[in-house]
């Protein structure tokens, strides 16, 4: 069974700055405590007892805020970075952290009333992954795969880009290769798409990627 989860928490919210200059964007204040904290208790809720947060940009602050995870109830664990490795380096990285089973993976930003205990506990034998998907939201023009019998593809033509990953998902670590330095978890997940090695399921809640003003405006006026 599933106990770990990875909050990837490194990156800069360069479109939040200058309000992201002098705090993380998983500390940023969301209906009266961190985003990361809210996050926290959605993974302790659902089972999970091991948390590995990835850190660079203000990475003290994020240390400080959580400590050693006790106060939530988890074990919290950190993922320092030399530099920032983007998502599929940041999880190369973690790797002897994050161990050989499946774990949870986490977006520091996103918002979402997502119950994480039904994601599933096991991954198939032949599978890398099994994606949280979204229908395609009002400010992206197009999505990225396509979703079909629970099965993740690659979209053959336009019209079947209905569905964006929301940075939420079961993975196993090997599904980012041998590749080092930063990279993108972006190549992966399309390279095992196309190979069959992606399951998925739909979201129809409240989901948002808080990315810009409007959207930490956006997630602030639902409480």
């Amino acid at each position: 069974m599933t106990r770990t989860a990875l909050i990837l928490a490194a990156g800069r919210g360069s479109r939040l700055a200058p309000l992201t200059d002098d705090i993380p964007k998983p500390l940023l204040d969301v209906q009266g405590q961190p985003l990361i904290v809210h996050q926290l208790q959605w993974l302790k809720n659902a089972g999970i007892e091991r948390v590995v947060v990835n850190l660079f940009h203000l990475g003290n602050q994020i240390r400080q805020e959580l400590g050693d995870g006790r106060a939530f109830g988890l074990d919290v664990i950190y993922s320092e970075e030399p530099e920032l490795l983007e998502t599929g380096g940041a999880i190369q990285h973690a790797r002897p952290l994050l161990g050989e089973d499946p774990f949870v993976l986490l977006n520091g930003d996103i918002w979402t009333d997502f119950n994480f205990a039904t994601l599933p506990t096991h991954l198939a034998t032949h599978l890398h992954g099994h994606l949280l998907l979204t229908k395609t939201p009002a400010n992206r023009e197009e999505g990225d795969l396509q979703l079909a019998h629970h099965r993740v593809r690659r979209p053959q033509t336009p019209e079947d880009r209905h569905w964006v990953y929301c940075g939420i998902a079961l993975l196993r670590a090997s599904i980012v290769g041998d590749q080092t330095g930063a990279f993108s978890l972006r190549d992966s997940l399309f390279g095992s798409a196309e190979n069959g090695q992606l399951a998925g399921q739909p979201f129809h809640g409240d989901w948002i990627d808080i990315g810009t003003f409007d959207q930490l405006i956006a997630v602030r006026r639902q409480s």
